[in-house]
């Protein structure tokens, strides 16, 4: 393939936040986002890990409010946008004018893949007053690379600038990722995005396989900090598209040491994939019932994998999380 651009984009404070019970405070947002400035990563999204307005008693109260995060990061920085994460039906137009308000410059609509009608608000919104507009197709492993294809040209109808095939679950392959990748880059004219988790342990083959299909925006995190078995780690996918050829901009040195120096020292463990990731991204299931799964396990004294892949087989979906209750109650009784 020919060497391209690529954008790094880091989520370690946003996707970074669900690993760490979404409790940095403003200070370490700050550091953490002058590193990758410094770096040279051109977009840093920052938000409550499920994203905006999600600080609650269902997904866990964040250290600071979305805003204050916000500030922290864009006062940090001297080139780098700050991003947020918005979710229709979690976040609101009220919240998402606060993070603007508060310096945000690029609003990522993240839609479940087969609901690209639910961006059409958000989005014509953030255009209206100026904000880059990134979409997410989450949990894209679902549909198929011509239906997945149709939902961005939605997207792009609506005016999103930046669509993005998300594997929320870490359930794809590099040939899985490959193909939606190529799908909508014959569908649509706009810029493409991959956005992967490491379930499968695939995640910087997924991210490569991606950019050689056309997406030219990859996501990353520092030391791979993210929902279940994290994300693509930040660094590493530096390192592997320079050898791969492309460009990326960053300086890889100094996104090395703020891997080292600055998130290291953050992170209650090392990002692993243990058995309750892995089953996590075999069965299909979203990123953030990682921990939920795990507490219904205890509770109810049943394996988190049987848990898992009965709600794969039930298709659930994020914002089902009350399943995951209904589904560790109903094995508990089976079994007994």
């Amino acid at each position: 393939m020919n060497a391209v651009r690529v954008n790094l984009v880091d989520t370690s404070l946003r996707d970074g936040m669900s690993s760490v019970s979404h409790q940095f405070t403003t200070e370490q947002v700050a550091a953490v986002a002058r590193g990758l400035d410094k770096a040279g990563v051109g977009t840093i999204e920052v938000a409550h890990g499920i994203g905006l307005g999600a600080s609650s008693i269902q997904y866990g109260f964040a250290a600071a409010t979305d805003a204050e995060y916000v500030r922290a990061a864009v006062d940090a920085v001297r080139s780098a946008d700050i991003a947020v994460l918005y979710v229709p039906g979690i976040a609101t137009l009220g919240e998402l004018d606060q993070a603007r308000d508060a310096g945000a410059g690029t609003v990522r609509v993240a839609v479940h893949c087969t609901e690209a009608d639910c961006a059409e608000q958000p989005i014509a919104w953030a255009r209206d007053r100026g904000m880059r507009v990134m979409s997410f197709l989450m949990m894209s492993h679902k549909l198929g690379p011509a239906e997945l294809a149709e939902q961005a040209r939605k997207l792009e109808s609506y005016g999103a600038q930046v669509i993005y095939v998300v594997d929320s679950a870490g359930a794809l392959v590099p040939r899985g990722a490959s193909d939606r990748v190529a799908a909508l880059r014959e569908a649509v004219g706009v810029d493409l995005g991959f956005h992967a988790h490491n379930n499968l342990g695939v995640g910087i083959g997924n991210a490569l396989a991606a950019v050689d299909s056309g997406a030219h925006y990859i996501d990353g995190s520092l030391r791979g900090l993210g929902a279940s078995a994290g994300n693509a780690q930040t660094e590493v996918l530096a390192a592997a598209l320079e050898r791969a050829g492309h460009e990326t901009g960053v300086d890889l040195f100094a996104l090395a040491d703020t891997a080292e120096r600055t998130m290291a020292p953050l992170m209650k463990e090392p990002q692993i994939i243990d058995e309750t990731a892995l089953i996590l991204g075999y069965a299909g299931v979203y990123s953030t019932f990682f921990h939920p799964a795990k507490r219904a396990a205890r509770k109810y004294g049943v394996p988190a994998r049987e848990i898992l892949l009965e709600l794969g087989r039930r298709g659930v979906i994020g914002g089902q999380e009350d399943m995951i209750i209904e589904v560790a109650s109903e094995l508990a009784k089976t079994a007994g």
